[in-house]
């Protein structure tokens, strides 16, 4: 199990991680709190097909940003309900190696390798 030290480190670990990806969906042009994506791609760029491409490019960046914050968010709500550090497939322990590596982690090894999600 994890101790409290290695919980508030972790807790640290994950507000910090929080703030970074919420800076970076601001930077991208969208909001971290909204599935809408408004980037304004047409300035700079001399052709309509180079344009679509970079506002394709931006909408995934956007989406793969948030969907880590969702899980970081996730896993600041485990720790709050006394849940951090247990699998949400088979609810055994996360390694604590493993969430120190990724605090947001929310499967433990086994169940990540056999494919059962994030």
């Amino acid at each position: 199990m994890l101790d409290e030290t290695m919980i508030a480190t972790l807790r640290a670990s994950l507000e910090e991680q929080k703030r970074n990806l919420r800076t970076e969906i601001l930077a991208q042009g969208a909001a971290p709190d909204s599935d809408e994506v408004e980037i304004d791609v047409e300035r700079g760029f001399a052709d309509s097909a180079h344009s679509t491409a970079e506002r394709a490019r931006v909408i995934s960046v956007v989406k793969a940003l948030r969907t880590n914050l969702r899980d970081v968010e996730r896993a600041l709500t485990k720790m709050d309900l006394g849940t951090y550090g247990l699998c949400e497939r088979c609810g055994e322990p996360i390694a604590p190696e493993r969430l120190e590596a990724l605090p947001w982690a929310l499967l433990c090894i086994s169940c990540k390798l056999k494919g059962l999600g994030r």
